[in-house]
């Protein structure tokens, strides 16, 4: 009896059975998303995924096939799980901003709410009017007389481009100019602005901080220079970095080269939208400038359901511009980028339970 419990034990048992993929590939959405969040976005399908046994003599995975990680497997499992149904149904959602394509051309805010479950539609509610140009171009064209650059919009980049455009300073630029201011610093915030400056030639340091309160620190923890830095801006700029600045001893010069005015169209465009879409789970504002022009007719077109909406904002300036007109903030972006405002959206209006 031992000898029969001895050789039992001995004996090879069958391997479990595991999964693989067919063939490698790129991660598809719903497979990076952290665990825990629901699956496939509502309204979208489960990838056709060709799937083998391991650990059969019969089978030889071919060159390129990977294991799933367990994670992966647990993700893929999940998917196939129906949604609740408070989450089933694809929520719309309002940004009030102009639409700007990228490389892949579709706007960014949009394929990365897409992925969320969220249909974006986005209405332009400013239009900008540039300023002091010849002055600027001039100040543009003396590097020397300061200490580096600081834009925190993409519209101050904008007046960059009309300046050289302008002067013909193009060729200067690229020839001597661009070299000279990129021996000084050139601050930024925010991932869209830093991408408009690198291309005109320059190199930039923080973009990161997310807005003008953190680069003012940001600027403020490297060494003072003796030259003060050149920041072009709006009519209406927050007065945070420029305090900042001046209490630690930095000089800085600024220059209005854009003003806000409404868009031409916004009372046009949201009464479209409502009449077609209805009232949006929530609308996001991009500045409070975009809140001033386009919170009268909001409100207009959402009467008595206007505590419907989740409100959402930016980045803390709009934030603040929200709370001041009494609007509960459900979500503020951590950073004024599309995958910090998707998670902040998904956030504030996921479902309980869900």
């Amino acid at each position: 009896m031992r000898e029969l419990q001895l050789c039992a034990a001995l004996a090879p048992r069958p391997r479990p059975r595991r999964w693989c993929l067919a063939a490698a590939h790129r991660p598809f959405p719903w497979q990076q998303r952290p665990r825990g969040e629901g699956g496939l976005p509502p309204g979208s399908q489960l990838p056709q995924l060709h799937l083998r046994l391991l650990g059969t003599a019969r089978y030889r995975p071919r060159r390129g096939a990977r294991r799933v990680p367990q994670p992966l497997a647990f993700r893929a499992s999940a998917a196939r799980r129906a949604p609740c149904k408070d989450c089933q149904a694809i929520m719309k959602v309002l940004l009030l901003k102009d639409p700007k394509e990228d490389d892949c051309g579709q706007d960014p805010y949009i394929r990365e709410l897409g992925l969320y479950g969220l249909e974006a539609t986005l209405i332009p509610v400013l239009s900008f009017e540039f300023l002091s140009l010849s002055s600027f171009s001039e100040k543009l064209s003396h590097p020397e007389g300061y200490g580096g650059l600081i834009f925190t919009s993409p519209r101050a980049v904008e007046a960059v481009e009309l300046c050289l455009e302008k002067d013909n300073k193009t060729e200067v630029w690229k020839h001597s100019l661009k070299e000279k201011w990129n021996a000084k610093s050139v601050y930024v915030v925010g991932s869209a602005t830093s991408s408009l400056v690198n291309k005109i030639g320059l190199d930039t340091e923080g973009e990161s901080c997310g807005n003008a309160e953190k680069l003012a620190e940001y600027i403020c923890s490297r060494e003072s220079p003796a030259l003060p830095l050149l920041f072009p801006c709006g009519t209406v700029k927050g007065e945070i970095l420029p305090k900042m600045l001046k209490d630690k001893g930095i000089p800085m010069e600024s220059i209005i080269v854009y003003q806000k005015v409404p868009h031409p169209g916004i009372q046009v465009n949201l009464h479209s939208y409502y009449s077609q879409q209805g009232i949006p789970a929530s609308i996001t504002f991009f500045s409070p400038s975009g809140l001033t022009h386009s919170l009268k007719h909001i409100q207009e077109l959402s009467g008595d359901n206007i505590g419907r909406i989740k409100f959402a904002a930016i980045g803390p300036s709009t934030a603040r511009a929200l709370a001041a007109q009494g609007l509960p903030v459900s979500c503020t972006a951590e950073s004024p980028t599309p995958p910090a405002l998707a998670k902040g959206l998904r956030l504030a209006l996921q479902a309980p339970g869900c």
